[in-house]
């Protein structure tokens, strides 16, 4: 069983930081793209942030510069700097994961539970 595990949400001032992490456990072989999404009432979910294994990294326009995503493959962990916050960056904010698990011969998409991040101006 794959599990995803996110954490560091919550509420902060416009300006402000928050760092977002998702652990990724269970019967893992590898982790291709690992990358964060959000979501708002009414709105389509939306690509933030990716990174590759190789640590190649591609970012949504509204985000550039502020958002900055990295990996840790030792732990299977994802984390989101999120710096210079905008009220409009409020969501749901939610960890993928693409991943090789034992057993397979394909690599599956998982997702976390979601972190709320709600940004006050």
């Amino acid at each position: 069983q794959v599990q995803l595990v996110e954490s560091g949400g919550g509420l902060v001032q416009a300006g402000g930081s928050l760092r977002l992490s998702c652990t990724a456990s269970g019967s893992i072989i590898s982790i291709n793209n690992m990358g964060w999404y959000r979501q708002t009432p009414g709105k389509q979910r939306e690509l933030v942030a990716v990174i590759s294994s190789g640590g190649s990294t591609n970012y949504a326009d509204s985000v550039k510069g502020r958002f900055t995503i990295s990996r840790d493959n030792a732990k299977n962990t994802v984390y989101l700097q999120m710096n210079s916050l905008k009220p409009e960056d409020t969501a749901v904010y939610y960890c993928n994961a693409n991943i090789w698990r034992i057993f397979t011969t394909t690599r599956d998409d998982y997702w976390g539970q979601g972190t709320q991040v709600t940004v006050s101006s």
